[in-house]
């Protein structure tokens, strides 16, 4: 499909159809990202959205999974989806998932029967920044939602039956709030009982505001024991029911799958095992490789 400027997509779209219907993020001020920084939002004309869906029906017939680009695709209205949505499912019918990425903002701009909708008309697995369930990490990280507007939003999303990826950044609150940022995210994710849980700690780029922060001294980074703590802490506090942790990102120091709450004890053991190996440098900051991967672990 023509795609305009850097695509990205969560890891477990590798297999997906990726089809862009808006450019950018229509937030794009969150301090850590780096993904959009001179692409001004707009949306894609339907004609153009509709050319590449018959593009693709033509070069890959069979595809089951569409992603819709770029940044937060689910701030387009209720209707604009839906017809989307129509198109997808007339020229690809063998579709069964419109996933894409979408904000707390997004959600609560549309009412429960449009949620209801959207459902009915396929579209599943919203990729989520949540991030965090402390608000202080919130403010600083400039999300644009609060701790219980998220609950809130994420809890209408369950009730009308769509599954999401709640996206959680370890270290986000900085050095002196691990401990608080570990508590309250526990308490929020408990609270939603998200299908999916993916982690990722936080790392910045030259060009984002946290990046300066950070370089300043305003941000204190965590360490990386106190990363590892932050990360045993979280996942000792969950109470899920049947949640699958996605901690494979390359920004994490114990890259890791499995459901929860079967493989808690067995996580928890891994990250112990990580700062065991670790030890003599846990007083040390993350050194940063491409995609925020971890160099001195």
């Amino acid at each position: 499909m023509n795609m305009t400027g850097i695509v990205y997509r969560p890891p477990y779209e590798a297999n997906s159809l990726l089809l862009q219907v808006t450019m950018g993020c229509s937030h794009n001020a969150c301090s850590f990202c780096y993904m959009y920084p001179d692409v001004p939002f707009r949306i894609c004309p339907m004609e153009e959205v509709e050319a590449d869906i018959e593009e693709a029906a033509r070069c890959c017939p069979g595809v089951r999974r569409v992603f819709l680009e770029h940044g937060d695709a689910f701030v387009l209205s209720a209707d604009r989806l839906i017809k989307i949505s129509g198109a997808v499912h007339r020229l690809l019918p063998k579709v069964e998932t419109i996933a894409m990425y979408a904000s707390i903002q997004n959600i609560r701009s549309k009412t429960d029967e449009e949620l209801r909708q959207l459902r009915a008309a396929g579209i599943h697995g919203l990729d989520i920044g949540v991030e965090s369930g402390l608000d202080a990490a919130l403010t600083c990280m400039n999300k644009g939602h609060t701790s219980e507007e998220a609950r809130e939003q994420l809890l209408r999303l369950t009730k009308a039956g769509i599954d999401y990826s709640f996206n959680v950044i370890l270290g986000c609150a900085g050095a002196g709030l691990w401990k608080e940022n570990a508590d309250a995210t526990a308490e929020l994710i408990n609270a939603v009982q998200p299908h999916l849980l993916f982690t990722g700690s936080l790392h910045a780029e030259p060009g984002c505001r946290l990046y300066h922060d950070m370089k300043s001294g305003a941000f204190r980074e965590c360490t990386i024991g106190q990363l590892l703590d932050e990360q045993e802490r979280l996942i000792g506090h969950l109470e899920l029911k049947d949640t699958y942790y996605f901690g494979s990102h390359p920004s994490n120091l114990v890259p890791m799958q499995g459901r929860l709450p079967d493989q808690k004890q067995e996580m928890i053991r891994a990250v112990q095992e990580t700062r065991e190996h670790l030890r003599a440098h846990l007083d040390e900051y993350p050194v940063r490789g491409g995609e925020g991967s971890v160099l001195n672990r």
